[in-house]
């Protein structure tokens, strides 16, 4: 089985952690998200991934030299423009030749959902498309999907008003295609698949949804990211585990870390406190400074108090400030 993974975005919302390290390369739990989840289409049955770029490989193939990952033949489709969700999924399934059943998944999304399941599903009721659902609490600020009794997509609401949705299921970035659907998308043109192909196919009657209550994250935010990664730490993943703290990392014998990922070339000095926050390589923490609930690349100095914060590569929180709720460095000067 094939799949076309979609990791053509800038990482804006990551800013300015992405200014150093492309999104789908950011680790959760010490492995790139990208690796996690092609692992997770491997368990379902996918042997062969081509991730839909929009600008160069070269980051991926020094992480993945010999041309696998997660044990997936991995290959490349770098688009000559960004052609949005349909057009990226188009232009790798022309560039690979890809004329049968295989699945697309957005790169951001973490799940545990049973690939095959999701396929079976879709062969079972002759599908065109088919979308893998979860539902959420509060569905007005989403995309809203309405099925009949048999998992038939019958239309899309977006963003209802709070007790009007027809449903608490949306879109989960999954998907199961036939080439029939692909060829429904111009050729080098920008598409979107979420907002013109998909309710094309529903008009036809060709889309269906399976709805499931497996984990589910969207990581393309610092907060989601970090909430990433405190799931794998406290073990809510079924098929993913990690140690929180890498056997190489520097930390002072009177620093403490609780609840959260400290990768290997981290440095934490004396008396540090470290809580619900994920140190990623290269970050230093310097003497007494306390970091919470944040996501940090860069240097924070002795005495510092960090809360809710992103610090990029070459972010500094000074010694002895108090750092509530800010990027660094402002994600709006790169």
């Amino acid at each position: 089985m094939r799949a076309v993974v979609l990791v053509g975005g800038f990482g804006t919302r990551l800013r300015p952690l992405t200014y150093s390290v492309p999104k789908p390369m950011l680790p959760v739990g010490h492995l790139p998200i990208i690796e996690r989840l092609i692992a997770n289409l491997v368990r379902g049955g996918v042997d062969d991934v081509t991730l839909a770029l929009g600008f160069k490989p070269e980051p991926f193939l020094k992480a993945f030299p010999d041309g696998t990952c997660a044990g997936a033949a991995l290959h490349y489709a770098v688009e000559p423009e960004p052609l949005d969700t349909a057009g990226a999924i188009r232009f790798a399934a022309d560039m690979r030749g890809i004329d049968d059943t295989f699945v697309v998944a957005n790169g951001d999304v973490l799940t545990d959902l049973d690939i095959g399941q999701l396929v079976g599903f879709h062969r079972e009721r002759g599908a065109e498309a088919t979308l893998h659902l979860i539902g959420v609490d509060d569905p007005s600020a989403f995309g809203v999907v309405a099925l009949d009794s048999n998992g038939r997509v019958d239309r899309f609401v977006e963003k209802p008003a709070p007790g009007t949705a027809p449903s608490n299921l949306i879109n989960a970035g999954t998907y199961v295609l036939e080439r029939a659907a692909v060829d429904r998308i111009a050729t080098g043109t920008k598409v979107s698949i979420e907002r013109v192909t998909f309710p094309a196919i529903v008009a036809d009657g060709g889309v269906y949804a399976m709805a499931t209550k497996d984990y589910w994250i969207d990581t393309g935010r610092p907060d989601l990211y970090l909430q990433a990664n405190l799931d794998m730490v406290a073990g809510l993943r079924p098929y993913d585990s990690c140690e929180a703290i890498a056997a190489d990392a520097q930390i002072a014998h009177d620093a403490t870390v609780v609840d959260s990922t400290v990768a290997a070339t981290v440095h934490i000095d004396s008396g540090a406190r470290i809580e619900r926050s994920v140190l990623l390589d290269g970050a230093t923490v310097g003497p007494d400074a306390v970091v919470t609930d944040s996501v940090v690349m860069g240097s924070i100095g002795a005495g510092a108090t960090v809360t809710d914060c992103v610090i990029g590569a070459d972010g500094v929180v000074a010694p002895g400030e108090d750092a509530v709720g800010v990027r660094r460095p402002d994600p709006d000067t790169p």
